[in-house]
């Protein structure tokens, strides 16, 4: 049976290291709610692939994460880019992902203002903007990568630069008149105009960076290769013909997982180091 604990202390992951249970969390890149929200059916379906108990527990920033997943606390967490090389440092090269989603390959993030002087990444100069959380990679790693080389320095060429924690956090802040442009990633940006949650009319899209790539899921390195297998197959054979496969598939915005390996984060890595984040 499918459990989700709602406390976000670290130390509850200690207490189900023993036992057939899978723990399982993610980059806080949204709401503690909204993660839940959409892990449920998906945490059904790996408990009934699995035959384990699957235990989502959300944290309160990246690098809990990632900790989590160096010390054995966690089996399996939803990592950016970004923070999946972070946990590969950590972990001298054991995390390992295993798959993403289609989507994730051809990855790309929005800057988006509700003011109408602003029809560019030039036009952002002498302007307040808010990135999101400092570790997320569609929402501050990459944009910043991207805006460097259309050289543009933040620091520099920024007004003030604001980090707001989530992506949907960001569009909050533009509306709210918070930070004249912000960035965020692509596929929150279409499910809040989706969802009415953005008026684009209001708030609107005036570039996007190239692709990129980014989200996926990992596994610790210790891992029993045989559940490692399991869990991989499970993603795999989700197939959104099945309208109960399609629900969780919908609920991710995936319209299909695919396999990953760790070649894919270089050029991620590359720009971390590049943007003074990784020695």
């Amino acid at each position: 049976m499918f459990a989700v604990a709602a406390c976000t202390a670290l130390a509850s992951f200690s207490a189900l290291a023993a036992g057939n249970v899978l723990r399982v969390s993610a980059i806080p890149d949204e709401a503690p709610t909204e993660l839940q929200r959409k892990f449920k059916p998906l945490g059904d379906y790996l408990s009934q692939e699995t035959g384990m108990k699957v235990v989502f527990t959300p944290v309160s920033d990246y690098a809990a994460v990632v900790e989590s997943l160096a010390t054995g606390k966690l089996d399996l967490a939803w990592l950016g880019g970004f923070t999946y090389v972070q946990a590969k440092l950590r972990t001298n090269g054991t995390a390992k992902p295993i798959v993403q989603r289609a989507e994730d390959a051809v990855f790309t993030s929005r800057f988006v203002t509700a003011d109408p002087s602003i029809q560019s990444l030039q036009d952002l100069k002498g302007k307040t903007f808010a990135f999101g959380a400092p570790s997320s990679t569609s929402g501050s790693l990459m944009p910043r990568y991207f805006l460097q080389q259309a050289g543009i320095n933040p620091e520099q060429d920024f007004k003030n630069v604001a980090y707001s924690g989530a992506h949907d956090a960001t569009v909050a802040f533009v509306a709210a008149g918070k930070a004249d442009a912000g960035v965020l990633n692509s596929s929150v940006w279409d499910k809040l105009v989706e969802t009415g949650k953005v008026d684009p009319d209001k708030v609107h899209v005036f570039a996007s960076t190239p692709e990129y790539y980014d989200y996926n899921w990992t596994v610790r390195g210790d891992l029993d290769p045989e559940l490692t297998k399991k869990l991989t197959e499970a993603f795999l054979k989700l197939d959104p013909a099945n309208p109960e496969h399609k629900a969780i598939m919908d609920l991710q915005r995936a319209s299909k997982f695919i396999p990953t390996e760790p070649q894919n984060y270089e050029g991620i890595e590359a720009a971390a180091k590049s943007a003074g984040l990784l020695k």
